[in-house]
């Protein structure tokens, strides 16, 4: 995969989110420090739940930021090292944000088509 396709695929993602609103979201989170190794040893791991209500890009720090009722998170946009869809309304995303520091995003959409 070339870059600009890497970069087209993370942008028609979010161009497509809206689909998703409303959808019961899991986003499983984990950060690790040992060049993106995230076994149970090495990593920290969290879960949040919740209805997507928007999502946008917030040009002030170059961030793809998703919500729902009480819940804000954010994907540091140019620390996107990887971007998969491993099943169906499931994606990852894998940010670079220090020498050592790795964090992985999966997302899970309850889409109901």
């Amino acid at each position: 995969m070339t870059q600009e396709e890497f970069y087209t695929d993370i942008i028609h993602f979010f161009e497509n989110i809206e689909k998703y609103y409303g959808s019961k979201t899991e986003v499983t989170e984990g950060i690790c420090s040992s060049a993106g190794d995230f076994n149970a040893d090495t990593s920290t791991w969290n879960l949040f739940e919740f209805d997507l209500i928007r999502s946008a890009y917030r040009k002030n720090g170059d961030r793809f930021m998703m919500e729902g009722e009480g819940m804000y998170y954010e994907i540091d946009a140019n620390s996107i090292v990887s971007f998969t869809q491993p099943g169906r309304n499931k994606f990852e995303f894998i940010e670079q944000l220090g020498d050592n520091v790795f964090r992985i995003t999966k997302l899970r959409f309850h889409y109901k088509y």
